[in-house]
């Protein structure tokens, strides 16, 4: 389930996201740069080690990065650095998608800070699991898993685009992409699987960024989305279905849908209006056209097809000539007639000049 965008917009720039992004970019370019034997070469000096940073163990003088005692900064160093364009490209896809809200919702500096801790909490993980281990752990995979832990909190019920089986492509909620993902990193780790991936790492890191997010977040951005008052995550609906406003004068969209449901039919009327010269109030359910005309109500007196039958110096309650039809009142009066000369103009329907055939009862 690979995420490409969400629909959760922001509020500031994501310039430490940003930052990440690139850095890591720049420092794997770099490191491929080095070739084969330089790869290794700096993941034994870059990478944190758990045997090393447990003191089991001492890296010789040439492979050592930093002096000893200072072994722990290649917890920092190791987040930068990633083993291919898979694994480079996958983290930071996901950085790209979700880094950005959870930034939003804490700032700049802040978002830094609980990245680095992350990182810190997933490398402590991994190497807590197995502190005799000599292979080298790299990848920002355990820091992003801690800002997937803070979105998971703070906007579960967001839509996200996902590729399904490299076929599929649709819109989920968010908590079910992350939830998935989590829910592989656990298996993964309970199950043994021995594939070189630090299966530890992601779900130590995950959860520091469960238990850090009400502690770096904002006071007035809320967990869970507001909480249980806040329409349920899922539901079914039906697409393109209507509901009348509490005026019953227009509809509007079913907005009792789930959320995302919602935004994704609001999506659709904004496009469908876009192509029909209309654009929806923000606020009503009500269409509006370029010119910012006032929608059209009848008054009396107003002329519709031809002249006005209603006397021109008192106004009348009674409606004109209606576009569908008749009104109601001459369906219902047959005993007076309008003369022909008097009768308002109609239009042909389909075939242009050509007349409608006049109603029974009416002398010609």
């Amino acid at each position: 389930m690979l995420p490409i965008k969400d629909n959760n917009p922001t509020t500031l720039t994501p310039w430490v996201t940003w930052g990440l992004i690139a850095v890591n970019v720049i420092v794997f370019l770099m490191t491929l740069s080095l070739g084969h034997r330089g790869i290794i070469r700096a993941n034994i000096e870059y990478g944190a080690i758990p045997a090393v940073l447990f003191g089991h163990v001492e890296l010789p003088s040439e492979l050592a990065a930093f002096p000893p005692g200072y072994e722990f900064l290649t917890i920092f160093t190791a987040m930068f650095m990633h083993g291919g364009w898979m694994h480079i490209g996958g983290n930071m896809l996901y950085l790209w998608v979700f880094g950005n809200n959870v930034e939003d919702a804490m700032g700049h500096w802040r978002f830094l800070a609980f990245y680095l801790l992350c990182g810190v909490a997933a490398a402590l993980g991994h190497a807590l699991a197995d502190t005799s281990s000599q292979i080298p752990m790299i990848g920002a995979s355990g820091a992003l898993a801690g800002v997937l832990g803070a979105y998971f909190l703070l906007y579960p019920k967001a839509r996200v685009l996902v590729w399904f089986f490299w076929v599929l492509i649709f819109y989920v909620p968010a908590v079910v992409v992350l939830g998935f993902w989590i829910g592989m990193q656990v298996i993964n780790l309970t199950s043994g699987v021995n594939d070189g991936v630090a299966w530890a790492a992601h779900v130590a890191g995950f959860a520091a960024g469960l238990l850090l997010i009400p502690f770096f977040k904002y006071r007035h951005v809320p967990l869970w989305q507001g909480g249980p008052k806040q329409q349920p995550v899922f539901g079914v609906y039906r697409p393109g279905r209507y509901r009348n406003s509490k005026g019953g004068t227009s509809p509007e969209f079913r907005f009792d849908a789930p959320p995302w449901a919602a935004a994704y039919e609001r999506e659709k009327a904004q496009k469908r209006d876009a192509r029909h010269g209309f654009s929806r109030a923000p606020s009503s359910g009500t269409q509006q056209s370029k010119d910012n005309s006032p929608p059209w109500t009848w008054r009396p007196g107003d002329v519709i097809y031809g002249d006005d039958l209603s006397d021109k110096n008192a106004p009348s309650n009674k409606p004109g000539p209606q576009p569908w039809g008749p009104s109601p009142d001459q369906e219902t009066n047959n005993t007076s007639h309008a003369s022909p000369a008097n009768r308002p103009k109609r239009h042909g329907i389909g075939v242009p000049g050509v007349r409608r055939k006049p109603p029974k009862g009416n002398a010609d």
